[in-house]
């Protein structure tokens, strides 16, 4: 199906099931631990022996030689892979890293090797028995460091965030320079990681010349295609099987080292191997959103009219990967003529910086939204006015091209009601609470919408049931719910009368988990194969399709009613298709807004900051499952709270690791951290987005957060701090006296 003109009336439109708030379908299997994750696959992979990886143990040099005489004499050792036996073997899709192979050490913690063995315990003992021995080079570990000679790039996250490396609209430095009233500041944001709950996780097995991967994966298409280029062997012998994904944020969207070195050694041991990353390779092995420096220059009137905008971001990465991409929001939030957006990319030899939850807007709305909140002081003007008054319907540096659905305003609007900004001191440091400095802040929210072509195959059995396979992830959002809920509307059933079938190369292909395309995407393309079927029943029943109606289970044409499952009592009806997009993006731009407001309590004694409530609004098109949608929404809020208040990977600048690499070191934030959690969602629909006039939502929920707390913490002790995440050790010697 070809989507490439608006959508009209359909029959989504129905919202029998679509909209409605719907417990997921698959929360009983994971309250009761049936779910099966990757490394629990004891059904598909019985006696499973065990693999342990080992990480470089330099950031940058040469692997000279390894000694594993000693580790395969140990107890229950069956086979050692290591990275001097291989060349150095391809890269998969999107990777920065080679993942395994070769003398050449690029990161720390690259993978080295890897210890098969009967139990977990043998292997990790005897992984440490390997010796090793390197040729050490010198490497730049320090992005402040390398900042200043870091050229402009360009990038693009593969998440509808990118663009050159500099690029300008007029005249921004002439019209900076005549600006009433400036603002120039420069901010930054620390090294994140994904710290997802479940690891990135694998077991392998061959039969013969195909190998089947049970893994921990969000994009199937990808990591089959990548699988197969890095292990050499034809695309159709090699599968991968993904039905359930602990948590992802980006860090599983492209293949990691579990996944070839449980292929390798599982080749080596000929048996079934299951491998499981460790905290510290998760940090260092695999991805994390890079560190930022931030340079924000707003001019404008004195009546808060923005007349020029500079946003510059620099970031570091290895001599391959790319930019983090800061500045996109910048171009598309807020109006003015003359506009200035760069990124600057520095070489680093630090673990690979890749995509994590809203890559770009996450950590340019940190800095843009605070800097918003700053000038709109300086300006004597209330933020969420300031905000309002440079609202703008056509995209800022192509005026010619409209939104095709914005209301950014009525997002602020309504969340200011509700949140009681009006009864906000606007001066810093006035409101107590015993100990407590409280203080309220606000900052807008924005993410692009994007879409990828998505399939899906759907078949309808003699029970009535409708049973549907696509490729598509759940890594936790509830992709099982809305796609049965799709399904269901489609058909004209109840949700318990649809079966789904997810994570298998060998279904049709889908648009994946990430860059808040996948519930839309994914959607479109059951959509689209419910049509086939659909009109595969009518012929079946002898109905004409355009009068057919699909409800309570029947099929009815005027005054005839049939049972839905007659139509498959000669045999099942299968139907299959993808929803292609057309160019419709390009005529019009599609994102998604929303608002975040945060009160938040600073102790006057310790500088200890506690968030004490939170408002989300969103105006995101039609959302399919208001519960799913809120729970994506408030994980991207405490996401957001974390990296402003807590999260950061400390690099060690002369040997080139994150020293803090597990959950005791690497803070993030725990139920006691987050209060009460409001999120409204704005009535609406976007016919120009997809046949579902849906947008995606679960990154926007991150979007804004972590400026919406920083601007909070300001208004309640009066202190700006432009350095993420904000720990009190960046409050106490400036904190207002505590009497």
């Amino acid at each position: 199906m070809k989507f490439d003109t608006p959508a009209g009336q359909n029959h989504i439109d129905q919202l029998k099931v679509v909209g409605r708030p719907t417990d997921r379908i698959d929360g009983k299997y994971k309250t009761t631990g049936t779910a099966p994750y990757a490394y629990e696959r004891h059904d598909v992979a019985p006696n499973a022996a065990y693999g342990f990886v080992l990480g470089a143990g330099i950031a940058k040099g040469r692997v000279r030689w390894i000694d594993t005489a000693a580790a395969k004499r140990a107890p229950g050792v069956l086979a050692i892979v290591t990275t001097l036996e291989h060349p150095r073997m391809e890269r998969g899709m999107m990777n920065a890293a080679y993942l395994f192979g070769g003398d050449q050490v690029q990161h720390y913690h690259q993978a080295i090797a890897v210890v098969v063995a009967e139990t977990f315990e043998q292997a990790r003992a005897a992984a440490f028995l390997v010796k090793v021995d390197y040729a050490s080079e010198p490497g730049k570990f320090d992005l402040a460091a390398e900042a200043k000679g870091a050229p402009p790039v360009p990038g693009d996250s593969g998440e509808g965030s990118g663009g050159n490396g500099e690029e300008r609209v007029g005249d921004f430095e002439g019209a900076f320079a005549q600006a009433p009233v400036r603002f120039d500041e420069t901010y930054s944001t620390a090294d994140e990681s994904h710290a997802m709950m479940e690891p990135h996780a694998t077991i392998a097995a061959w039969d013969g010349d195909k190998v089947t991967l049970w893994t921990s994966n969000q994009m199937i298409a990808w990591g089959h295609g990548s699988l197969a280029k890095i292990l050499g062997v034809p695309k159709e012998n090699v599968r991968l099987d993904s039905p359930y994904v602990g948590g992802g944020f980006g860090g599983k969207l492209f293949v990691r080292a579990d996944a070839v070195l449980a292929a390798l050694a599982a080749k080596a041991a000929k048996r079934p191997v299951k491998v499981a990353l460790t905290r510290p390779l998760i940090m260092n092995n695999t991805t994390h959103r890079p560190a930022t420096i931030q340079r924000v220059r707003i001019g404008a009137t004195r009546d808060g009219t923005i007349t020029s905008i500079a946003h510059e971001s620099t970031s570091g990465n290895l001599p391959d990967g790319s930019p983090e991409t800061a500045v996109s929001q910048t171009k598309l939030l807020y109006a003015g003529a003359n506009r200035l957006t760069a990124m600057k990319l520095a070489h680093l030899d630090l673990p690979e910086g890749n995509a994590m939850r809203a890559p770009g807007e996450a950590p340019g709305l940190m800095v843009l939204e605070v800097a918003m909140d700053e000038l709109a002081e300086k300006l004597g003007m209330d933020p969420v006015e300031f905000r309002i008054r440079n609202d703008t319907q056509v995209d800022p540096q192509d005026p010619k091209r409209s939104f095709s659905h914005r209301d950014l305003v009525g997002c602020l609007r309504l969340g200011a009601e509700r949140f009681g900004w009006s009864k906000r001191n606007p001066k810093p440091g006035q409101v107590r609470d015993g100990q407590w400095l409280v203080g309220v802040g606000m900052a807008a929210a924005f993410r692009n919408n994007m879409v990828l072509k998505s399939g899906a195959r759907v078949r309808l059995d003699q029970a009535g049931t409708v049973t549907v396979e696509t490729d598509m992830t759940d890594i936790g959002t509830g992709s099982y719910t809305i796609i049965a809920q799709t399904a269901a509307e489609m058909m004209g059933v109840t949700i318990d009368k649809v079966v789904v079938r997810l994570g298998d190369s060998a279904f049709p292909v889908s648009s994946g988990s990430g860059g808040q395309f996948g519930a839309n995407s994914s959607t479109s393309g059951v959509y689209a194969a419910c049509v086939k079927l659909r009109d595969a029943v009518a012929q079946r029943l002898g109905i004409n399709s355009a009068d057919a109606v699909f409800a309570d289970g029947q099929v009815r044409s005027g005054n005839r009613a049939v049972p839905l499952g007659d139509a498959a009592a000669g045999g099942a009806l299968t139907a299959e298709d993808t929803i292609e997009f057309g160019d419709i993006s390009k005529s019009q731009q599609q994102s998604t807004f929303g608002v975040h407001f945060v009160e938040v309590g600073v102790d006057a004694y310790t500088g200890e900051t506690r968030v004490r409530r939170m408002l989300a609004v969103c105006a995101a098109g039609r959302i399919l499952n208001p519960k799913s949608a809120r729970s994506q929404v408030i994980g991207g809020m405490v996401m957001g709270t974390g990296a402003a208040l807590m999260e950061e990977l400390a690099v060690d600048t002369k040997r080139g690791f994150f020293a803090n690499h597990d959950l005791a070191g690497y803070e993030v934030p725990v139920h006691a951290d987050i209060p009460h959690q409001e999120v409204i969602f704005l009535d609406e629909v976007d016919p120009m987005s997809s046949p579902m006039k849906a947008k995606g939502v679960g990154e926007l929920g991150i979007c804004g957060v972590g400026a919406a707390v920083a601007n909070a913490i300001y208004n309640a002790t009066g202190i700006r701090v432009r350095d993420y995440p904000i720990t009190l050790d960046k409050l106490l010697d400036r904190m207002p006296d505590a009497a």
